[in-house]
C-alpha cells in the first residue's frame, strides 16, 4: 500500500545512519517509494519540520530524547503520524509515548509490526487529507456558486417559510430594492400581484421538504408600482445548510421571444461590464494571431487587492470601476493591441509581431497612468494599482496555454504596482526557493551546484594500498540545507533527469581524478549508475568520448550497479557491462544479498567487486547473523569476487569481518565522506 501513490516522505530521528538506512529499507521492501531524512538533534529536527512529512519515526538520541522529539514534532504538526521505537516493551514507556502525542510505540526490532502500524497510520493520514481536501473543495465550490449567483443575469432568491432569506443583485434590481437587508424578512407574497397569491402559496407549499420543481407566469409588483409579467421557476434547495425554496425569475415568454429572434453576434463573447472580449473571445483571437505572426506578447493585468476593494465599495461600484479602467486602458494602448476581460480582477493584453522586451514600455506606461489616475465612482474617489505578468510566444514556443500560465505566475509574483516578465532562469530559481525539488535539481544541474563527496574504501587485509573512494552526491537547497539523496533522486526520477545527473557526476569525477593524477596519486573511483542510465544505449559512446578528452584512464572508474536494478534490467545491464569492460572500466554489484536469489544475477555479470548489503552486518553478535554473513562471503570468495562491506560504524564488527575474509571495508568509523580525497591509506599498514 502506498500513500496516494506518491513517494513516502519519511523522517527518522535516529543516531545511527546504518539503522536509519535499515528502517528505510524496510519501507522500500514493503512497496513504498521512500524519501528519507535523518535527524540526530533538536536543531536538525526543527529544521526538518519546516517540510511536510508523511510519517515520523522517533528514537532516543544522544542529543535529543524521544519525549523531547515528540514534543517538538507535535508543536510543529498535529497531522503527521508519529511512531516511537522504544528501547523495550515496557508498558510505562509505551503509555508515556502515547500520552506525549505518538500514534503508537513499539520496541525496536519488531519490523513486521512496524510496517503494519505504519500502514494503518498512513491510511488514516490519507483519509484525513482526502477529507480536508474535500472540505476545501466544498468551500471553494460554495464561493464559486455565490459568485455565480451574484453575477447571474437571472433574478434569484431563496425563501424559507414564505420569507426572503437571500436574493441576488438582479432580483433586487427587478423589484427596485437597494440591498438584501431591505428585502430580508419580506414575504414573497407581498411582491406578487393579488390574483396570483393562491398559486404562489401552493407552489411554496409543494417545495417544502421535497425535491421537485414548478413554474408560474404572473405579474410582480415593483417598488415603483409597475407590474411586469415574469415567469417564476420554483425548486427545492438549501441555503446555509437549511432547506428552502429557490425562485428564479426570467422574462415572460412574450418578452423573451423578441430576444430569441435576434441572431447571435460577436457580443456573445464580450464582457457586459467592460465591453471587452471575454476570456474565450480573447483566446480565439490569440489563436488566430499566433497562426499569422512570428512573435506575440501576452500580458495579464491584475488589479491589486481586488477582494478588499470589492468588499469596501460593493459589487455595483466595482462594476463601474472595471468599466472605467477598461476605458482608460483602451485610451492608452495602440489600436493593434487586443485587450480582454480575462477574469473578475484580470485583464488580458495581446500585441502581435512584438517581443516581450519591445512591449514592456507600453505596459510600464500603463502602470504609471493607472497609479496616477483618480477614478470618480458614485461620488467617491478611488485609486488603484496594477500588477502585470508578461510572457511571449514565438517559433520555439507555440503553446498559448503555457504562455498564459507563465504570464499568470509572473502576475502573481509582481507584488503590486509592478511588471514582471517571464524569465526561465528566474522562474526556475523561484520554484527552487519555494522548495520545488525538481526545480532545485534542474537549477543545480545548470549552475553546477551539486557537491561531490568521497569516502575511502580500505583494504582490511592490508594487501592492497591503492586509493579507492566511493563518490557520493549531495545537494544543498537555496536555504542552505542539505537534501537527502533519496529525496532529490526520487524527484529527478519523476522528471527523467537521472541520466543527466549520472553524467554530471562522471564529468566532475574525471576532473577530480585529473587533479589527483597531477599530484602523484592514482585513485580509483566507485560511481553509482542509476536504472535510467543502465537502459540508456547511448551511455557507452558518451563515456568513451569523455575518456578520450581527459587524462584518467577507464581503469580508474568502477561503476556500481544496484542489485535490484541489475535483476530488473538484466539483459540491458549485460549489454552495458560488456561495453564498459571493453573500455577498461571495472564493475561493482552493490547492495548484494538483498534480492531473493542474489547469486543468480551475479552469475550473468562479469563483476570484479561485490558490495554487501548493510543489513548483513546488523547485530553480528547474533550467531545466526554472523553465520549468514560468513556463508555469503565464502561463496563470493570461491567465485573470485572481491568483497566490500559498507556502513562500518564501530570497531566491534572488525574482528568478525576479518575472520570472515572481507577484502575491503567502508564507513563512518574509518572516515565520513569528505570534500577531498585526502585519506592516508598507508596508515592502515603501519
Amino acid at each position: 500500500m502506498t500513500l496516494d501513490k506518491k513517494p513516502l516522505r519519511l523522517l527518522i530521528v535516529e543516531d545511527s545512519q546504518n539503522e536509519a538506512e535499515r528502517l528505510a529499507g524496510l519501507f522500500r521492501n514493503a512497496g513504498y517509494a521512500t524519501r528519507v531524512q535523518r535527524s540526530t538533534s533538536g536543531a536538525e529536527l526543527e529544521q526538518a519540520l519546516r517540510q511536510d512529512w508523511d510519517l515520523i519515526l522517533v528514537t532516543s538520541c544522544e542529543d535529543i530524547a524521544a519525549a523531547e522529539a515528540i514534543r517538538q514534532v507535535r508543536h510543529a504538526t498535529q497531522e503527521t503520524p508519529l511512531i516511537e521505537l522504544a528501547a523495550s516493551n515496557d508498558p510505562e514507556l509505551i503509555t508515556g509515548a502515547l500520552l506525549q502525542g505518538a500514534q503508537d510505540a513499539l520496541p525496536r526490532g519488531e519490523d513486521e509490526r512496524l510496517i503494519l502500524v505504519a500502514n494503518r497510520e498512513l491510511a488514516n493520514l490519507a483519509e484525513y487529507r482526502a477529507r480536508h481536501a474535500a472540505e476545501q473543495a466544498l468551500q471553494e465550490a460554495r464561493a464559486r456558486c455565490q459568485l455565480l449567483l451574484e453575477s447571474s443575469v437571472d433574478a434569484i432568491a431563496y425563501v424559507h417559510d414564505g420569507m426572503h432569506i437571500h436574493a441576488n443583485r438582479t432580483y433586487l434590481e427587478l423589484f427596485g430594492h437597494l440591498d438584501t437587508e431591505e428585502l430580508a424578512g419580506t414575504p414573497v407574497i407581498d411582491l406578487i400581484a393579488p390574483e396570483a397569491h393562491r398559486e404562489i402559496k401552493q407552489h411554496l407549499k409543494n417545495q417544502s421538504g421535497k425535491q421537485n420543481t414548478g413554474e408560474l407566469a404572473c405579474a410582480v409588483i415593483r417598488a415603483d408600482g409597475t407590474r411586469p409579467t415574469v415567469r417564476m421557476h420554483f425548486s427545492s434547495a438549501h441555503y446555509d445548510g437549511e432547506p428552502c425554496t429557490q425562485i428564479v425569475i426570467r422574462p415572460h415568454a412574450d418578452n423573451a421571444a423578441t430576444l430569441e429572434e435576434q441572431p447571435p453576434t460577436i457580443g456573445d463573447k464580450r464582457d457586459p461590464v467592460t465591453d471587452l472580449p471575454t476570456r474565450n473571445g480573447f483566446i480565439d483571437v490569440a489563436q488566430q494571431a499566433l497562426a499569422q505572426n512570428h512573435a506575440i506578447t501576452l500580458a495579464l493585468i491584475r488589479i491589486d487587492r481586488f477582494c478588499a476593494l470589492q468588499s469596501r465599495i460593493g459589487m455595483r461600484d466595482t462594476d463601474s470601476l472595471l468599466a472605467a479602467l477598461a476605458g482608460l486602458l483602451r485610451k492608452h494602448v495602440p489600436e493593434q493591441i487586443l485587450l480582454g476581460r480575462f477574469g473578475d480582477d484580470l485583464f488580458s493584453f495581446l500585441q502581435p509581431d512584438t517581443s516581450t522586451r519591445q512591449a514592456e514600455p507600453i505596459l510600464k506606461e500603463l502602470l504609471k497612468k493607472v497609479e496616477g489616475h483618480l477614478f470618480d465612482i458614485s461620488g467617491r474617489t478611488i485609486q488603484i494599482t496594477l500588477s502585470i505578468g508578461v510572457a511571449g510566444l514565438d517559433k520555439t514556443n507555440t503553446c498559448l496555454q503555457e504562455a498564459l500560465d507563465r504570464a499568470y505566475r509572473c502576475c502573481d509574483e509582481a507584488a503590486g504596482n509592478a511588471l514582471m516578465r517571464y524569465d526561465p532562469a528566474h522562474e526556475l530559481a523561484a520554484a527552487a526557493s519555494r522548495g520545488n525539488l525538481q526545480a532545485i535539481v534542474q537549477q543545480a544541474l545548470e549552475s553546477n551546484a551539486f557537491r561531490l563527496l568521497f569516502q575511502p574504501i580500505i583494504s582490511l587485509r592490508g594487501d592492497d594500498e591503492r586509493e579507492r573512494y566511493e563518490v557520493l552526491l549531495r545537494l544543498i537547497n537555496p536555504q542552505g540545507d542539505e537534501i537527502s539523496p533519496a529525496e532529490f533522486l526520487d524527484a529527478a526520477s519523476e522528471t527523467g533527469m537521472l541520466t543527466t545527473i549520472d553524467r554530471w557526476v562522471i564529468r566532475h569525477s574525471l576532473q577530480h581524478l585529473a587533479e589527483q593524477l597531477s599530484k602523484g596519486h592514482d585513485p580509483q573511483l566507485f560511481l553509482h549508475l542509476s536504472g535510467a542510465s543502465l537502459q540508456d544505449q547511448t551511455f557507452p559512446g558518451w563515456l568513451e568520448d569523455q575518456l578520450n578528452n581527459v587524462q584518467p584512464t577507464a581503469s580508474s572508474l568502477v561503476f556500481q550497479i544496484d542489485e535490484a536494478d541489475a535483476t530488473t534490467y538484466l539483459r540491458q545491464v549485460q549489454t552495458l557491462v560488456q561495453s564498459l569492460v571493453k573500455l577498461g572500466c571495472r564493475i561493482t554489484l552493490s547492495h548484494f544479498g538483498r534480492e531473493f536469489n542474489p547469486f543468480n544475477t551475479l552469475r550473468h555479470l562479469p563483476v570484479e567487486f561485490v558490495k554487501i548489503d548493510s543489513a548483513y552486518i546488523q547485530d553480528l553478535a547474533n550467531p545466526e547473523n554472523k553465520e549468514a554473513l560468513q556463508n555469503l562471503l565464502g561463496s563470493l570468495h570461491e567465485q573470485g569476487k572481491r568483497s566490500i562491506v559498507p556502513c562500518v560504524e564501530s570497531a566491534t564488527v572488525l574482528t568478525t569481518l576479518w575472520q570472515s575474509g572481507v577484502n575491503y571495508i567502508q564507513g563512518y568509523y574509518l572516515q565520513e565522506p569528505s570534500h577531498s580525497m585526502n585519506y592516508d591509506f598507508g596508515a592502515e599498514n603501519r
